[in-house]
């Protein structure tokens, strides 16, 4: 999953909580489901987080747009 797009990772999520919002699932489908959501949430903040980073360090280069890379820090490399 860490190599998913935002965009997917995005779209099942709200399937996931349209599904959910329905309350025809049981219990245990229920969780898994929550499990998944949560999951995929961690995944798009993160890469929000990302591309936020990514865009201020194209904002503070003072003459030439040049982007480069950002340390991602060990654990949030984990999540």
């Amino acid at each position: 999953m860490a190599k998913e797009k935002f965009e997917e990772a995005l779209g099942r999520l709200e399937d996931i909580v349209k599904r959910m919002e329905t309350g025809d699932m049981t219990l245990e489908e229920s969780l898994k489901a929550f499990e998944e959501g949560i999951k995929l949430a961690r995944l798009c903040s993160r890469k929000l987080d990302e591309a936020e980073r990514r865009v201020e360090i194209l904002l503070k280069q003072e003459e030439e747009l040049v982007t480069r890379p950002f340390k991602v820090e060990e654990n949030e490399s984990e999540s």
